[in-house]
């Protein structure tokens, strides 16, 4: 740390910086490992001509120009250095890297300097950053052949594979959610995504996991008042009427679960707004932040490009992309909610047209989900979700049904089976239908009426096999009503 602390403050002379072009000259393999990171900009004005004509003529060329060329072409003598043995070309490795980043730092502080006299804060984290971590690949990447018996298990173990607490979902997922990864819950307008949020977020705290749930949408109070129903076993009703109760079961929970944090945040924050907060949490209380949940991705605004909130296919895109860097950048659980369209309203299946701005942050998410939910199904105490896009399994298409509590709001899985997932259903419609139907009674033998009566004078009438319901006529107004439409 000390040492590129170091370098940073070096002052690389224009005799350092001529000798590390006449290097490159010398032996064309060390330009090749310093391409990404080389900028004729960074160069002293004296020599940039020869090193912009360096990066032209090779791009071009695929070719190191000869001295000669660019003598004649910038009027730059660039000397030859004999006698480089692997141990000067090891320093220039370093130093390059090194004049690299500060002279990219430099200027990014001149360029921020700009942007802050400007009124325009967004851009300035990022060039900083940017320009901090410059630097040459020294990552060789995964042997593949050399220990694959370590390498599967560290992608099932190191990624997280972490149980969202619904078996249903960890075997479609093949053990749960990643950290590092971003996973969407879509949809409509009341289908409670932000209830399948909390919920997970309860699951997670009872597993002895730190979270955060960042709401851009509901108060932090109502937020957390959800979380008690849940937690407690309780309605909101109830919850009022015995506050004691409820605090004496919330407080016993938290002696086994995790610790926990309810922010709300202003609609059109941006991504570096919850870095923020994140980081202020970790400082403040020492919290080892585990889980973040952002409710919700819609209402989040980019960092690295002024868009405008109409524009939603584009801004999707960029808070999508800058919410997965986060996740991967704290190596935390972050899932968020994304709204659906109109046209998703009647349907039974969803697919990626369905999603609300386009397809741009289902390209970037690693695992979406669609909520089907009704009024009346979360009366029936039934929540479905269908798997529409997963990085990790094969479980696109799938659909799990879950238990819902409408008087706590708790979601869970009882319905899984613990071979495997659950018997496949054609969708919630069908299994809706399937339990309409009124079993005729062993006892009775259902048959069309042959005795020349009208059907409505049988109490039932079984066709195929679907049991009709009907009324008995006992009414003679009512029967001769019903006899003058059939003779007109």
């Amino acid at each position: 740390m000390n040492y590129e602390r170091n370098n940073l403050l070096k002052d690389y002379s224009t005799d350092v910086q001529k000798l590390f072009l006449e290097m490159m000259l010398e032996d064309a393999a060390s330009y090749v490992r310093v391409q990404n990171i080389y900028n004729p900009e960074n160069f002293d004005r004296n020599l940039r001509t020869a090193a912009a004509f360096i990066k032209e003529h090779s791009e071009q060329f695929k070719t190191l120009p000869d001295r000669a060329q660019i003598a004649a072409a910038t009027g730059i003598k660039l000397n030859a250095v004999p006698d480089l043995n692997e141990g000067h070309y090891d320093w220039f490795m370093t130093e390059f890297e090194a004049f690299t980043r500060r002279q990219e730092l430099e200027r990014a502080i001149l360029k921020a300097a700009d942007l802050l006299e400007k009124g325009d804060y967004d851009p300035v984290e990022k060039l900083i950053k940017d320009a901090v971590q410059i630097s040459l690949t020294k990552d060789m990447g995964t042997d593949y052949f050399a220990d694959p018996a370590a390498r599967i298990n560290k992608y099932f173990n190191s990624g997280g594979q972490v149980s969202t607490g619904w078996p249903q979902m960890d075997r479609l997922l093949y053990g749960g959610f990643s950290r590092g990864e971003l996973n969407i819950f879509a949809g409509g307008s009341g289908s409670g995504k932000s209830l399948v949020m909390m919920n997970i977020a309860l699951n997670w705290l009872q597993q002895g996991m730190s979270g955060v749930y960042i709401t851009l949408e509901l108060s932090e109070e109502l937020t957390s008042l959800r979380t008690d129903a849940m937690l407690t076993n309780m309605s909101t009703k109830e919850i009022r009427k015995d506050i004691d109760s409820t605090e004496l079961k919330v407080k016993m929970v938290a002696k086994k679960a995790g610790q926990y944090r309810v922010k709300g945040l202003p609609a059109q924050s941006n991504v570096n707004d919850i870095r923020a907060y994140l980081k202020e949490v970790q400082i403040q209380t020492g919290i080892r932040v585990d889980f973040v949940m952002v409710d919700y991705l819609d209402l989040v605004m980019p960092v690295s490009a002024k868009v405008s909130p109409n524009d939603l296919f584009v801004k999707d895109k960029y808070v999508s992309e800058e919410l997965r860097n986060l996740a991967k950048e704290l190596g935390i659980l972050l899932v968020t909610a994304s709204q659906l369209n109109r046209s998703a309203v009647e349907e039974m299946e969803f697919d990626h047209s369905h999603i609300s701005g386009g397809i741009s942050k289902i390209n970037t998410a690693d695992n979406v989900f669609g909520i089907f939910t009704s009024r009346s199904m979360k009366e029936r105490g039934k929540y479905q979700i269908q798997c529409m896009k997963s990085r990790s399994s094969t479980g696109v298409g799938q659909k799990i049904d879950l238990e819902y509590n409408i008087e706590t709001m708790r979601i869970t899985d009882e319905g899984g089976d613990e071979n495997g997932y659950n018997k496949p259903q054609s969708s919630i419609m069908d299994s809706i239908k399937a339990k309409s139907q009124i079993a005729a009674s062993a006892n009775s033998a259902w048959a069309a009426p042959a005795d020349g009566t009208h059907a409505w004078d049988k109490p039932m009438v079984k066709h195929g096999d679907v049991v009709k319901v009907t009324a008995e006529v006992q009414s003679n107004k009512l029967k001769q009503l019903l006899g003058q439409i059939k003779a007109s």
